[in-house]
C-alpha cells in the first residue's frame, strides 16, 4: 500500500520542500561553477533505473573537461576542482536530484543507480533492486555505501527492496541527513562505480 500509493507522494513532497529550501544554495554554487570556469554546471549520466531503463541523473559538475596531449581525459583527481571537492565533501553535488524525483526518475530512497554497464552482471536476486524507482540515498548508503563491496552493497539494496515501510524511509532519510551535516562522505557514491567488480565478477569492465 505504502510504496504504490503514498511513497510518490512523499517522494514529491520531500523533493519540493528540500529544492525550495535548498535553493538559495542551489543558485550560489551554480554560479560560482560558472565563475570558476566550470561553463556547464550541471553534469548528466546515464543510469539504470526501474526495471533497468536509463535515465540521465543530474548532478553539479565537480570536474573541468581537461586532456592529455593525447585528447584523452586527465585523471579525476587532474580534473576536480577546489569548488568541486568542498561541494562534493558537503554531498552539495547530489543537490540537482531533487529534479530527477520530482521528474519521478528516482525517488527519495531507494537503491541507487548504478550506470547501465553494470546489467549483465546482477544476479537474479540482485535484479530484485530493479523492481522499484532507484534513490538518492537508500539502506547501502548509510551503512557505507561506496565504501561497500558489490555483493554487500546489492544485499542490502535487495533487502530494502523486501521491506520498504513509511518507517524504514523516514529513518534512512533521517540517517542521510545526519550523515550529510557531518559531512561523511560515505553515503555519497560520486559516479556510482563499484571499483572492485573485476575482481568480484570477473567482469573485466573498465
Amino acid at each position: 500500500m505504502y510504496s504504490r500509493y503514498f511513497k510518490p507522494i512523499f517522494d514529491f513532497t520531500i523533493a519540493f520542500v528540500l529544492l525550495i529550501a535548498l535553493s538559495p544554495i542551489f543558485l550560489i554554487i551554480f554560479f560560482l561553477l560558472l565563475l570558476t570556469g566550470i561553463h556547464r554546471p550541471f553534469f548528466l549520466q546515464e543510469r539504470s533505473g526501474y526495471k533497468g531503463q536509463y535515465f540521465l541523473i543530474i548532478k553539479f559538475r565537480t570536474m573541468t573537461d581537461k586532456r592529455d596531449r593525447s585528447g584523452d581525459l586527465l585523471p579525476d583527481k587532474d580534473r576536480l576542482t577546489f569548488i568541486g571537492k568542498i561541494i562534493r565533501k558537503l554531498s552539495f553535488d547530489e543537490i540537482p536530484q531533487l529534479i530527477n524525483v520530482l521528474k519521478g526518475d528516482i525517488s527519495i530512497i531507494g537503491p541507487r543507480p548504478l550506470l547501465p554497464r553494470y546489467l549483465p552482471y546482477y544476479t537474479k536476486k540482485e535484479n530484485l533492486r530493479h523492481t522499484v524507482k532507484p534513490g538518492m540515498s537508500g539502506l547501502a548508503q548509510i551503512n557505507g555505501g561506496n565504501t561497500l563491496d558489490w555483493d554487500t552493497r546489492l544485499a542490502l539494496d535487495v533487502e530494502y527492496v523486501t521491506d520498504i515501510t513509511f518507517k524504514n524511509d523516514c529513518i534512512i532519510l533521517l540517517r542521510t541527513i545526519r550523515m550529510v551535516l557531518l559531512s561523511d562522505g560515505s553515503c555519497v557514491d560520486p559516479r556510482s562505480v563499484i571499483k572492485d567488480l573485476n575482481d568480484e565478477r570477473g567482469g573485466g569492465i573498465k
